[in-house]
């Protein structure tokens, strides 16, 4: 597995940035659940090892990351878009939102440059780079992306609780053939993304046979 490095927080470091975030969304493809974007500030000359592209890490590995990434940041931000929120602006806008709020959530501390993860943030009035698959070379947007993996996953089991018929803590709101099976049988639920396709297609049907989960 390829580990993220601090290449480019040094380079930024050393030309006199001294708060310098990685900014990553996760949770774009579900057909369920938030959209999550977490934030991560490391003071200058911070090392962590193992930092990786959350996706490509196990349960296990983030949590302990996680852990790593809260002992040695400067600050830390989370940001959440519920699943109205992402259906009235689309997922795309919903991903920039949580970005912006993860942004918020690092108050007091203000980041003097961001690094992105596959495109730029419009309007926030912060210098930016923006790094396609960031979250695999890049350590401050790896450490973003396992701390807001990390929260999604934690908020998909509490729904996997609350609406057992869907298993939204094995496939994380993700299309999986057994989620589709339970969407057709019982509905979307309130957590269902009504603007996504597979959702949309099969809500109005289950709105004239009154099975919508509440």
């Amino acid at each position: 597995m390829k580990h993220a490095a601090f290449h480019v927080e040094q380079l930024l470091w050393g030309l006199g940035h001294r708060c310098v975030a990685g900014l990553d969304e996760v949770g774009m493809g579900p057909l369920a659940g938030p959209v999550v974007a977490a934030a991560v500030v490391f003071p200058p000359d911070t090392q962590v090892d193992g930092l990786a592209d959350s996706k490509q890490l196990t349960r296990a590995a983030r949590g302990r990351l996680v852990e790593r990434i809260q002992a040695h940041a400067l600050a830390v931000g989370i940001g959440i878009v519920e699943v109205a929120d992402v259906d009235r602006l689309n997922v795309y806008r919903a991903g920039q939102e949580a970005m912006r709020r993860a942004l918020g959530a690092l108050e007091p501390t203000a980041p003097d440059y961001l690094l992105v993860d596959g495109r730029e943030v419009p309007r926030l009035g912060i210098p930016q780079s923006a790094y396609p698959k960031g979250d695999s070379f890049v350590a401050s947007i790896a450490a973003a992306s396992i701390v807001a993996k990390e929260r999604r996953d934690a908020i998909m089991r509490d729904l996997g609780q609350r609406y057992p018929a869907y298993g939204f803590e094995r496939h994380m709101g993700y299309g999986t053939a057994a989620h589709l099976v339970a969407l057709r049988r019982h509905g979307p639920s309130p957590e269902h993304r009504r603007s996504f396709a597979p959702v949309d297609a099969i809500a109005p049907r289950q709105l004239r046979l009154g099975r919508f989960l509440d």
